[in-house]
């Protein structure tokens, strides 16, 4: 009996341990279960989702598109598109990239500014009318030929004019001497040159004629309504039309350049009389083309005076025509 105790006791013993030691694999086995659910780093990407709420650095590239506002807003795309991407690096030199090529777009607006800078160039130096003027006729620098001034003693029968008219012609003689050139809108010698009109207003303002008009049209009225003028229609130097002419007497044309004025007279000078060694008749004032001997002259000078010859062309009002003569008003005859 005892040894089938005994045995008995054994057997048990062999199943206890088989089931301590199944007992033993199991808790290894719940242990390695247990391992793989406790892996903490689940819980880490749930750690990573906070670290998701790194655009807390984006506050810090958010002040950069401020400061960049100015520029184009095809950058602020641009720092959009490199917010998105923050976590793969590699992105963010493709943004590098953007920005260079987004750098030559403000540079054409640098090449505007510099073409838009002339253009106010401009309008507005050549503002002043005067100096278009001085464009459209001649400076004295084209002159071919030097002015020319007479002395009384050249002129025939200087000494017997009335001393108003040697006063007159005198004063005109002086500014011959000054070397002016013609300067259209001026009548005043300090300015470097005359037009005719302003020229005979200088000299008769100068003179106690205060009446004078400035324009040789308002000239050519001034004297027709005083009835001391002269028509000529003539086209011939030995015309009896001028056979009244006298030194001192004004003299106008029509036609010298085209403008459209009424009464339409263009030029205006003062008679001197006849030159001693020419026996020529000449004339004082300020032109930009009349002759003296042959030759052209521009400013004030001693031009010939001859009456010029019928027009060449269809359109008479580009044609230098002479419409006569007349005493100053106001002028004394003793």
């Amino acid at each position: 009996m005892l040894r089938l105790f005994l045995t008995v006791a054994i057997l048990a013993g062999t199943t206890a341990a088989p089931e301590a030691a199944e007992e033993s694999l199991g808790t290894k086995i719940k242990k390695v279960f247990e391992a793989t659910p406790t892996p903490t780093p689940a819980r880490k990407h749930r750690k990573r989702a906070t670290g998701k709420s790194t655009p807390s650095p984006s506050p810090t590239a958010s002040p950069k598109p401020r400061k960049a506002s100015p520029t184009p807003s095809a950058t602020a795309t641009v720092k959009k598109n490199r917010v998105s991407p923050a976590r793969s690096p590699s992105a963010t030199p493709k943004a590098k990239s953007k920005r260079k090529k987004a750098s030559p777009t403000p540079t054409p607006s640098v090449t505007v500014t510099p073409e838009e800078t002339p253009s106010p160039s401009p309008a507005e130096t050549p503002q002043p009318s005067g100096t278009a003027s001085h464009a459209v006729h001649p400076t004295p620098e084209k002159k071919a030929w030097p002015n020319v001034s007479l002395s009384p003693d050249e002129i025939a029968g200087y000494e017997t004019y009335p001393p108003k008219v040697r006063q007159i012609l005198n004063a005109g003689l002086e500014l011959t001497k000054q070397n002016l050139g013609y300067s259209y809108g001026s009548a005043d010698p300090t300015n470097g040159g005359m037009d005719c009109s302003g020229f005979l207003y200088y000299v008769l303002q100068q003179n106690g004629f205060s009446d004078v008009p400035r324009d040789s049209s308002q000239q050519y009225v001034w004297v027709r309504k005083a009835g001391k003028f002269n028509a000529v229609l003539s086209r011939k130097q030995d015309s009896f039309e001028l056979d009244a002419l006298k030194p001192g007497d004004l003299l106008f044309w029509r036609g010298t350049y085209n403008i459209d004025r009424d009464p339409p007279i263009t030029h205006t000078m003062i008679y001197l009389g006849r030159e001693k060694r020419t026996k020529k008749r000449v004339m004082v004032g300020s032109s930009d083309g009349r002759t003296y001997d042959g030759k052209q002259r521009w400013g004030v000078s001693v031009f010939d005076f001859k009456l010029p010859p019928p027009p060449t062309s269809g359109d008479a009002k580009i044609s230098p025509v002479f419409v006569g003569y007349g005493r100053i008003p106001g002028l004394s005859e003793e």
